[in-house]
């Protein structure tokens, strides 16, 4: 299942997982990456042998073999290394959201799982997540000011209404590029003060 798919559709969601069922999601998915990054390694040595093949063999039929397979070769490896970075940066948002679970509770705050990741965060995470030119690295310091702001946001909008607590968060994903234009910005705060009307309602 497509990690967003679970992560909006899953009877026990992302945001409302114990501390132990984040941990266990983590284990998953870093078995993943780590195969995947053992794929990879596996793909860069089979390359690197078609090379040195296709240096000594003088037949021009055999070389353009090897290059048709090196070819192959390559596509394969530049497509798992799309889902890796993919993988990975999956794997930092639950090591990250179970890492702030234990904190909030290691001090006794009583934060809920519901404050450490916002519904309304969920696009922004998951366009971040599938950008192939962001990096794990950027990824994970986007993330934690999403966290961040989160914590921050639900603390100022106690003093404002749900529908312009909502366009605050969208003028801070314009600031970050990820909404591109006002009218964008208009129908993306329409869609959620509907969703959340329904919600209500």
């Amino acid at each position: 299942m497509n990690f967003f798919t679970w992560l909006t559709t899953k009877r026990k969601s992302l945001a409302t997982m114990t501390q132990a069922e984040l941990r266990a999601q983590e284990m998953l998915l870093e078995n993943e990456r780590n195969r995947m990054q053992g794929r990879v390694g596996k793909l860069a040595q089979e390359k690197q042998k078609l090379i040195d093949q296709g240096a000594r063999e003088k037949t021009p039929e055999l070389r353009r073999t090897y290059a048709q397979q090196y070819d192959l070769l390559h596509t394969e490896q530049m497509m798992l290394a799309r889902h890796l970075n993919i993988r990975s940066k999956e794997y930092l948002t639950v090591a990250r959201l179970r890492m702030l679970r234990e904190n909030t509770q290691a001090a006794g705050l009583g934060t809920t799982a519901r404050t450490l990741i916002r519904e309304s965060d969920l696009p922004t995470i998951e366009r971040l997540i599938e950008n192939d030119r962001i990096s794990t690295e950027v990824y994970q310091e986007r993330l934690d000011e999403i966290l961040r702001a989160g914590q921050e946001a639900d603390q100022a909008a106690a003093g404002v209404s749900p529908a312009a607590a909502e366009l605050l968060r969208i003028w801070n994903d314009m600031d970050a590029g990820l909404i591109k234009t006002t009218q964008e910005a208009f129908d993306e705060a329409e869609k959620r003060v509907r969703e959340r009307e329904q919600a209500e309602g």
